[in-house]
């Protein structure tokens, strides 16, 4: 039997962690699936598994070590790529081969090349890959209705409590006409949400010194406000959400605004702020510490009365004291946030900050998380229950017999609230996933919403 007769060889994939990591994930799938490799949907049925990893925490490097050893039992043939790939225990040593000797190759995140040389040598590519079942878009693992764009790689920032700079490297900014062509055959292929993502959004271009680049034949500059003006400009064309996703609150975000004011991309920023205290975020070395962010957020909201703010915060920080922690708090009580995450700190092997002095008692950190998210309950629930009675646009996301669920403009996919919208009266009219659908708000909680089309 010739090799072109055969059975195209197929690989299994895991893809754990962050929706960085998934692009990650979606770049090798795609170069498989150009090589004439097919994806198994079982262990069983693969030739070879992939698992891309998260190493961040120590709960996602359990969870990562666990979906490995899961990989080698049910399949043996094992390769390794992601931030746990990059991570070594405290004498040095790969942290993956001492747990798991068996796989068959590591790598660090963002490595397409060395994986695919990995998957070469554990599995040879067939020799004639039907390039044209490749759609330009390349290989999603979202819904097709909504996708990721990373528009870089690594960051520049040193916080004291992670160790991303040294797994990911410094700021790497993609060409501003790749990340557009990205974008145009995205919307071309169905996609109505476009979440812009990155380690730093606010500081792409930084590397390049915003330099020039073209698209359509017009000027671009490498940089944040540019890029969100023309992924505003083509997604009207498409009728699509562009959504911006791990935005620093540097100076420039301000020129942003106003683009979510005239409804060029949605208004929603997702600012990761982790505390308010100026002595606590000087120890996290926070970039924009210094920044007034209440003033920001008031101006913000000035400009763009819609806006969603999301943002994450951190309890028990070394060296927190009951006088900063109450800071936060009353930060938090005007701020206003609308989606807010809160962690108790957690070490990271490798984090300047666990030589802090003054650490944080653990049962410390926990009660202050609590009091962070009762306060946060009251706040979300007054916000959301703002919008009852309004008329909102949603993107229907899924679709059963008792209704649909879907998101607003104020709603990221996993990590916000949804929109439960009640089926229509018309027996003829059905909602269908990926459509936009104007609904009337009828209730609401601490995190969703109620509606009717």
């Amino acid at each position: 039997m010739s090799q072109d007769s055969q059975a195209a060889p197929k690989v299994g994939f895991v893809s754990l962690g962050c929706p960085k990591a998934l692009v990650d994930s979606e770049q090798i799938l795609t170069q498989l699936r150009a090589e004439g490799y097919e994806t198994a949907k079982s262990y069983d049925g693969a030739d070879l598994v992939i698992v891309n990893t998260c190493g961040f925490i120590d709960a996602a490097v359990q969870e990562s070590l666990d979906a490995i050893g899961e990989a080698l039992t049910e399949n043996g043939k094992v390769i390794v790529t992601g931030c746990l790939g990059a991570k070594k225990d405290a004498d040095g040593k790969d942290i993956i081969q001492n747990v798991h000797p068996k796989v068959l190759e590591v790598t660090g995140p963002h490595a397409l090349g060395e994986v695919m040389a990995a998957v070469h040598k554990h599995l040879p590519k067939p020799h004639d890959p039907f390039l044209d079942l490749v759609p330009a878009a390349g290989v999603k693992l979202t819904p097709k209705h909504f996708a990721y764009l990373k528009i870089s790689e690594g960051c520049n920032h040193r916080c004291s409590f992670c160790i991303i700079p040294s797994m990911r490297g410094d700021l790497v900014s993609r060409p501003v006409a790749e990340v557009m062509l990205e974008a145009e055959n995205l919307f071309k292929a169905g996609v109505k949400e476009l979440l812009v993502i990155s380690q730093d959004t606010s500081a792409y271009g930084v590397d390049v010194k915003f330099r020039t680049g073209f698209w359509n034949g017009k000027p671009l500059r490498t940089h944040m406000t540019q890029l969100s003006a023309a992924l505003g400009e083509l997604a009207a064309q498409y009728g699509a959400w562009v959504r911006l996703h791990y935005v620093y609150p540097y100076p420039h975000v301000d020129d942003v605004i106003p683009l979510m004011a005239e409804g060029r991309i949605l208004p929603y920023l997702d600012v990761p702020l982790q505390h308010a205290h100026p002595d606590v975020l000087k120890r996290m070395k926070r970039p924009a510490s210094g920044e007034k962010n209440i003033e920001r957020i008031q101006a913000w909201r000035r400009m763009a009365p819609d806006l969603t703010i999301r943002s994450t915060f951190i309890t028990g920080f070394p060296g927190e004291t009951e006088a900063e922690f109450e800071y936060l708090l009353d930060f938090l009580r005007e701020a206003r946030i609308d989606r807010l995450g809160c962690f108790a700190y957690s070490p990271v092997e490798g984090a300047t900050a666990n030589d802090l002095p003054d650490q944080v008692p653990e049962e410390v950190k926990e009660d202050r998380r609590r009091q962070v998210m009762e306060l946060q309950e009251g706040i979300s629930r007054q916000r959301l229950q703002a919008k009852v009675g309004k008329t909102i646009k949603v993107l229907i996301d899924s679709v059963d017999a008792s209704g649909a669920t879907a998101r607003s403009a104020a709603d990221a996919p996993e990590i916000d609230g949804v929109v439960y919208v009640k089926l229509p009266y018309e027996p003829h009219r059905k909602l269908k996933v990926g459509e936009f659908v104007d609904v009337r708000v009828t209730a609401a909680d601490a995190h969703d919403l109620w509606a009717e089309s």
